[in-house]
């Protein structure tokens, strides 16, 4: 059974409603006027496109006259456009550092976001892997053309600490992390678009996230794993936002997002969930 289909199941034993019946009735039943559609906005970290797309959908079939309309781009752009007036109702940060920051500026009422799933960094190339990587300290290599998230992006932060730890380990040459940097030759608003460089050979490798590697994404790129040691595991939390217009709708978002369901959709697309 697809995760769709699961998750349109439990949705449906959330919110069954009472049926209204009609009796017999001699008067002539009245045109029913649908209700106006009420929209649900959702914030979104860009590496969670796929798969709350999925979790969108299956809500929107369960609570019909709903339409979650979702906006994907990096953590701190869409802070940014929080703290700037953009109206929503749930954000969805990919590090605690945007979540705080979210919190501090007034969008999120402090003990309302909840950590729900984690990550982990890989390399990406090219299928034909024209800068011929095959270990990661090739990653210092002059010349290599190297695409990666700014340090200001979540995976980008990331990407950084991971670097950091293979600087410290002797096994890499000195000036490891410098020298990998120097091949920068282009730095993304949000992992998608690292993902689309080197995707389209405008760049030898990047470092996004695992989940980043759909199964349409696999046709175009390989992978270079990064070990544990090294590795940095991401951690995704969601709130409803304080001033949200529809609160009830985001808080059965949020626990939808929680729920085995949500949590097995989220699995499907390559995260790793922080529950069974």
């Amino acid at each position: 059974m697809c995760c769709v289909t699961v998750l349109r199941n439990v949705f449906r034993l959330i919110w069954t409603g009472a049926l209204v019946l009609t009796g017999c009735s001699r008067v002539p039943a009245k045109p029913v006027t649908p209700a106006p559609r009420v929209t649900l906005t959702v914030f979104a970290a860009a590496s969670l496109s796929d798969a709350f797309t999925e979790i969108g959908q299956a809500f929107e079939a369960a609570q019909p006259g709903v339409k979650v309309v979702f906006n994907f781009a990096g953590s701190q752009q869409l802070r940014t456009q929080l703290e700037q007036g953009a109206q929503a109702d749930v954000f969805v940060s990919a590090d605690v550092r945007e979540m705080d920051a979210a919190i501090a500026a007034g969008l999120v009422v402090s003990g309302t976001q909840v950590v729900f799933v984690h990550n982990q960094l890989t390399v990406i190339l090219p299928k034909d892997n024209p800068g011929h990587v095959e270990h990661l300290a090739d990653l210092a290599r002059p010349g290599l053309k190297l695409v990666l998230a700014a340090e200001n992006v979540p995976v980008g932060a990331y990407t950084r600490q991971a670097l950091d730890r293979m600087a410290a380990d002797p096994a890499f040459p000195a000036g490891f992390k410098a020298a990998v940097l120097a091949n920068l030759v282009s730095s993304e608003d949000n992992v998608k678009q690292v993902v689309a460089k080197v995707s389209l050979g405008d760049a030898d490798a990047g470092i996004v996230y695992i989940s980043d590697v759909t199964p349409a994404v696999a046709v175009r790129v390989t992978t270079l794993p990064i070990p544990d040691r090294y590795n940095i595991t991401a951690t995704y939390l969601i709130a409803p936002l304080h001033h949200s217009s529809q609160p009830v709708l985001a808080a059965e978002f949020v626990a939808i997002v929680l729920s085995p369901a949500g949590q097995a959709a989220l699995r499907h697309w390559g995260f790793l969930p922080v529950r069974p």
